[in-house]
């Protein structure tokens, strides 16, 4: 398990690597360097060991190594942009002395966190072809909702060309929901309810029991079919009306949810409030309750601690990530929040730690590149932004 101290720094190093390139491919930077990078290098050593053992940057190549008696700081000219697979090298091993898993499970939301966020009808084209483009980025899991207000979701679904090996669940909210959707050949659902009361009642306009209540009717009608049903737990450590939620009211909801027949529960950070030192003993309490191969996480950036808190809660045997491409999504209840976390940032985080994802991290920015122009919205991913790839 990595200490908290640890955790901190890398974290804190996610924040200040666009700083760090400008400083290292500056004159000045250059300068600093030869005077004092010795000293500098061995306080961020344990930090940078998780990076790939050769980073490159535009206009400069910045190298680590992974072997800290022989770690090494390089600047020298460069092409003016290189390309993605050549700024974090091939998936490998890394040199951190983290318990990671060797691969993860991403679950893409965008097309539902991310797009029913918009405050613009988005055209039933752009979703189709934003769905078919992250499937083709090797996404094995797109997530479209499926709500009746929505009245193009029938449109999109039914054109949807389905890619073997990717699954393509529908967010249900109540049996009428889920009705419409088997109408369309959907094949999987997601059905979700929150650990608040408070928030419950504010959204659904009912207490956590009655929503409970109202799943069990789905479950019933999609087990029956056999349709496989994934769960999602929102407000797992924090409620924008009342505050802190315990972990023993999060997993009791949890274990509802797996006990009912969910194939997997998605643990959801709504607010982006949580940090590894509250996200750690959320999953460890929930694991007592829920197999933690079952287990997936949720994270919203609101507060920058989305990836800190991803690289936590993974040490705790969690190897199911959602995330959104551009981190397109928010949350109106919390002032700055900033959307789902950035799957691009995700696929960047697991490639630099040697953990494979299967997906191809330029496609999946072209991807980005692509719903981001359409909707004219700059992309909240950091790997889009450093490499030059949102153009929006």
């Amino acid at each position: 398990m990595v200490s908290a101290t640890l955790l901190g720094q890398a974290a804190r190093s996610c924040c200040v690597m666009d700083s760090l390139v400008s400083t290292f491919t500056s004159k000045q930077g250059r300068a600093w360097l030869s005077r004092s990078g010795q000293s500098w290098m061995r306080n961020v050593d344990m930090v940078f060991s998780t990076l790939s053992s050769s980073v490159n940057f535009s206009g400069g190549k910045v190298s680590f190594s992974s072997d800290a008696s022989k770690r090494r700081t390089e600047v020298s000219s460069g092409p003016d942009w290189l390309s993605i697979t050549e700024v974090i090298g091939k998936e490998s091993s890394s040199g951190a002395d983290f318990k990671l898993p060797s691969e993860v499970k991403l679950v893409e939301v965008g097309a539902r966190d991310g797009l029913q966020n918009e405050s613009t009808f988005v055209p039933t084209d752009v979703k189709v072809e934003l769905i078919h483009r992250l499937a083709d980025a090797g996404m094995p899991f797109v997530s479209p909702k499926w709500v009746p207000q929505m009245a193009d979701n029938e449109a999109v679904v039914k054109r949807l060309k389905r890619k073997p090996g990717v699954s393509y669940p529908a967010l249900v909210p109540n049996v009428q929901g889920y009705k419409q959707a088997r109408e369309c050949g959907v094949d999987e659902i997601a059905i979700f309810t929150t650990a608040s009361e408070t928030f419950c009642k504010k959204n659904t306009n009912c207490d956590v029991a009655t929503s409970l209540k109202r799943i069990e009717d789905i479950m019933s009608l999609a087990l029956g079919d056999g349709v496989k049903v994934r769960g999602y737990v929102s407000c797992i450590v924090g409620c924008p009306y009342e505050g802190f939620v315990s972990p023993s009211a999060t997993a009791k909801v949890a274990k509802k949810l797996y006990d009912m027949g969910c194939y997997e529960i998605s643990l959801g950070d709504t607010i982006g409030v949580g940090t590894p030192g509250s996200l750690v003993p959320l999953v460890n309490e929930v694991k007592l309750h829920v197999p933690v191969e079952k287990l997936a996480i949720h994270c919203h950036d609101t507060y920058g601690q989305a990836l800190a808190n991803i690289l936590a809660v993974m040490q705790t045997g969690v190897q199911i990530i959602d995330c959104s491409v551009g981190g397109l999504g928010g949350c109106p209840y919390a002032n700055g929040a900033s959307g789902n976390v950035s799957s691009e940032d995700v696929v960047y985080l697991m490639a630099g730690l040697g953990v494979k994802t299967g997906v191809d991290l330029p496609k999946l920015l072209e991807a980005g590149d692509f719903i981001c122009k359409n909707i004219g919205r700059k992309s909240s991913s950091k790997v889009a932004s450093a490499t030059g790839a949102c153009s929006s």
